[in-house]
This record gives C-alpha cells, sequence and structure tokens, in this order.
C-alpha cells in the first residue's frame, strides 16, 4: 500500500507496509476466542452435569442412610426430577419407572394430589397415547435407536395428547429416555407453558444428565430390592422364630409325656440293684427303657432302640413299649401264673416279643419302622434271666470271677417282617454279677476327631470292679461324654445296670 502524505510542495511519497499480516492475526485471535468460548461453554456443561449428578448420588446416600420407614425409589424418583427440572427451567414433569418388560412399577407424576385410581389412568392413557408413549414404542437400544422426543409448540404437535380437566398449561414438552445397560429403565418428562421454552442448551444438558439419571435409578432399584429382600428375610426370620418357639414348645410336651413312658421308680427286689440313665440326642428320643413287675418273684427288662431319631421314632418308642407290656403282661394274665408267663423257654417273654412283632410288621410294615430290642424276665429269687435279644448290641455280664459274656442276638429287629424267627435263651446271675444292657448311642459315640468309643473301652470300664449299678452307670456316662467332648451328640445314649448284691453273711 502507497500512503500520500502531502503537506504542500516537495510532497514526499512514503511507502507503508502492507497491514495483511496483522489482518490475519486479528482472524486467529477471533478464531481462538471461539474455540475457547466453546470449551467454556463445554465445561460449564459437564459441570452443571457434575453438580447434577452429585445432588442426586447425595440425596440417594442420605434416603439409604435414613430409617426403613423411607421409600428409597419414591424418593430418588423425585429428587431426580427435581434436579431435571432445574437443570433445564422447566415448570412440571413426571418420570416413571420402568421394569425390564416396560411396565410402570414407580412414578412421580405431575398431578401431585391424583388419588390412586386416577394415578392409574392417566399412567395409562400417558403410555398408550402420550408422548412418553411414543418415546417408548419408538425406543430400540437394539439398533442404537433411542433418542429423545421434543415438542416445540403442543398446539402444533400431534404427538401431544391434552388430558381432560387438565389443571395446567403445556406448550413445550420434552420426554427424555433414561438407558442403563440397554434397557429402558425409565421416562424423564419436562413441561413448560411457554412455547419453544427448552433450547439446544437445555437439551444437551438433559441428555448428558440422563446417563447419570441411569445409574442413580439403578442403584435405587437394586438397594429397594434388597432392602426388600432384608425386609422379607427379617420377617420370614421372626416367623421362624415364632414357630420354632412353638415347636420347642411342642417338643418339651413331647419330651415330657415320653419320660412319662419311663418308669417313675424302678422296682425294688431284695437283693438287687437296677439303675438305669436316658440322654436322647435330641428332645425326644428313640431309645427306651422299662423295668415292670411281674407276678412269682419275676421283673420284666427292656433295652430298645427304635430306628431313626425324632417324632416319628418317640412316636414308636411309645407303640413298641406299651405292646410289649400289654403282651406280656397279657400272656401272664392268661396264664393265670408266673409259670406260664416265663415258661420253661420263656414261652411268655418269646411270644411278647412275636405279637409285637407281628403287629408292628402288619399294620406299620410300609413306613419301615423297627427296633432292636432286649426284652428279659429276671427271676429274682432264682437269678435267673430269659431274654430274647431282637438284633440289638450285645448286653454284657460281668462275672464275680471277672469274666465278660455277651448275650448276643438270638432273632432278628422287631417290625421289619411278619412271623419272623424269634428264640429265647436263659442265663444265670450269680451273686455280685452284673449286668448292663445298652443302645448303640454309647458304643457308637464319636469324639471331635471321629473316633468312636467302642465295646472294648465299654468292657474295659466294666472290668474295673464297682460296688454298685450306680457307680457302673455313673462311671460309664462320665466316660462317654468325656469322648464326646465338643462333638454333636448323634444318638441317643441308654443304659441299664442289673447288680445282684452279695448275699449278707
Amino acid at each position: 500500500m502507497v500512503f500520500v502524505q502531502n503537506d504542500g510542495p516537495g510532497a514526499k511519497t512514503i511507502n507503508q507496509p502492507k497491514r495483511t499480516a496483522g489482518r490475519r492475526k486479528d482472524s486467529e485471535k477471533i478464531v481462538d476466542t471461539r474455540i475457547l468460548q466453546q470449551e467454556i461453554k463445554r465445561l460449564k456443561k459437564e459441570k452443571a452435569v457434575y453438580q447434577a449428578q452429585s445432588r442426586m448420588l447425595d440425596h440417594f446416600v442420605s434416603v439409604a442412610r435414613a430409617s426403613a420407614d423411607q421409600k428409597m425409589i419414591n424418593a430418588t424418583l423425585q429428587k431426580t426430577l427435581e434436579v431435571s427440572i432445574g437443570l433445564t427451567g422447566a415448570e412440571k414433569g413426571s418420570l416413571f419407572l420402568l421394569d425390564e418388560n416396560g411396565v410402570v412399577i414407580e412414578s412421580i407424576l405431575t398431578r401431585t394430589q391424583a388419588s390412586s385410581d386416577e394415578r392409574n389412568r392417566l399412567i395409562g392413557t400417558v403410555l398408550d397415547q402420550g408422548l412418553a408413549g411414543w418415546v417408548r414404542r419408538h425406543c430400540n437400544i437394539k439398533d442404537g435407536n433411542c433418542k429423545l422426543a421434543y415438542i416445540c409448540d403442543t398446539e402444533k404437535d400431534e404427538r401431544w395428547l391434552k388430558l381432560p380437566g387438565q389443571p395446567y398449561e403445556v406448550r413445550s414438552a420434552l420426554v427424555v429416555p433414561i438407558i442403563r445397560k440397554e434397557r429402558l429403565l425409565g421416562l424423564l418428562t419436562l413441561l413448560h407453558s411457554r412455547p419453544g421454552h427448552f433450547g439446544t442448551e437445555s437439551i444437551e444438558l438433559i441428555e448428558m444428565t440422563a446417563v447419570q439419571i441411569g445409574v442413580v435409578l439403578e442403584n435405587a432399584t437394586l438397594y429397594a430390592r434388597l432392602e426388600e429382600s432384608l425386609h422379607s428375610i427379617a420377617q420370614a426370620k421372626k416367623e421362624i422364630e415364632i414357630y420354632s418357639g412353638a415347636l420347642d414348645l411342642e417338643m418339651e410336651k413331647g419330651r415330657k409325656i415320653q419320660r412319662d413312658f419311663l418308669p417313675e421308680e424302678i422296682p425294688y427286689a431284695p437283693g438287687w440293684e437296677i439303675e438305669a440313665y436316658l440322654h436322647p440326642a435330641i428332645q425326644v428320643s428313640g431309645d427306651f427303657y422299662d423295668v415292670f413287675e411281674l407276678s412269682g418273684h419275676h421283673l420284666g427288662l427292656v433295652v430298645a432302640d427304635v430306628c431313626d431319631k425324632g417324632i416319628g421314632a418317640a412316636l414308636f418308642m411309645a407303640l413298641f413299649r406299651s405292646l410289649i407290656r400289654v403282651y406280656t403282661l397279657g400272656v401272664e394274665t392268661s396264664a393265670g401264673s408266673s409259670t406260664q408267663a416265663v415258661g420253661a423257654g420263656g414261652f411268655g417273654v418269646l411270644k411278647a416279643v412275636r405279637d409285637t412283632n407281628s403287629y408292628i410288621a402288619r399294620h406299620h410294615g410300609k413306613l419301615g419302622m423297627f427296633a432292636t430290642m432286649f426284652v428279659g424276665v429276671l427271676d429274682v429269687t432264682a437269678g435267673n434271666l430269659t431274654y430274647i435279644n431282637a438284633g440289638h448290641e450285645p448286653p454284657i455280664i460281668l462275672t464275680a470271677a471277672g469274666e465278660i459274656v455277651m448275650l448276643r442276638p438270638t432273632g432278628p429287629a422287631v417290625g421289619l417282617l411278619p412271623k419272623m424267627n424269634f428264640i429265647s435263651r436263659q442265663v444265670q446271675l450269680n451273686p455280685d454279677d452284673i449286668l448292663l444292657a445298652f443302645t448303640d448311642g454309647v458304643t457308637e459315640a464319636r469324639s471331635p476327631a471321629d473316633e468312636i468309643l467302642g465295646r472294648e473301652r465299654l468292657q474295659s470300664i466294666l472290668r474295673k470292679r464297682h460296688s454298685s449299678a450306680t457307680e457302673v452307670i455313673k462311671h460309664i456316662k462320665r466316660v462317654t461324654f468325656e469322648h464326646l467332648g465338643q462333638a454333636p451328640q448323634n444318638d441317643d445314649i441308654t443304659l441299664l445296670c442289673v447288680h445282684r448284691k452279695i448275699a449278707p453273711s
């Protein structure tokens, strides 16, 4: 460029530098300013989204820490709607939370005073004919096509449904789908009474915030489900405790009834000491013992173990005990004398066991319940013991000379099949002899190291000289429970000890 300065004669022409470079710099400054403004605008948006997310999360945490009376999902929806209205300057709004099938499971409506029936009707109408329903129908997440819907002026858009009796005016409407993990989690509707209220900036803000809303709503849903599960568990626990208490009460009644089946007092026989002990694994037992008087200086002795444990075994225990008593005493009564009851070959006790076996097998065979038992009739004058061992643990006789005699089985368990063959035998108990009958809860008692007590250990306990049946029972109890230690008692423990005293000189 040439600049001419005219100051009169002798004026000079001065060549001025070109201004192209300066203009370029100015243009670059304008571009830089625009980029900076766009960056600031972006940062402002991100800040607004972050603040919105922080408010929703803070509210979520505060509600989660609050009392259980607050409804987690409802409170979170309300706060989410409030934050969304604050971001966009909307006047009103609603928020629907959907399940996997697109059914509304919770909602915040614009008409806050609507009744329950009116709420359901409004939700159904909006999702069927309204803008929120339009978004739901056109949302295809798998194809990546699930966008918000914006109506600039409701009077010029057919998608807007004007409800009858609507108490507020709507000219601008915006529905934003809330998507989380490829699922339509909710529908957010924002309303304003002025056309064109929602501009590009507010729409971008709510789109960015929708991602955070999805996270918050998902967490709220999961937390609510957890709370519901915990509540259900707590309720179930309470019901179980009530039921357990009632069951314990009934079990205790059963224990007392069962205890009444045991002899209240063991009959006294001069020159004899009889001691018994029963410790069930649970409140009721399948074991039992019995000692009852027969005429002619005889005593009936029974130790039995019904298969299984618990209520069923306890019921059959009572049945077995009653049958043995009834049939033994019945034979004696019908015979009219103790000779027939005991018999030369133990006919009385033999018939009692046979009849009991036939009754159980015939009437209850389908249940598969049976019992091993030792049944004996003791002549307390002569010391003769007529017995049947029906598949039971062999009772032990420790003679005064220190010898061990085993009374091994003479027949199968009682109740397996009708018409089973049982054999009675006799043995003599002399002065200072000790008879110990027991159930396998003693010999099979298991230590914490899973070692059983065993028969040999029991025999070694018995070989130690004891002056009375009481001492024998006391010693075996102590050794058995020391062996068990902290291990659970898996079976009932029953002991019956008979000691023929030495006649006074």
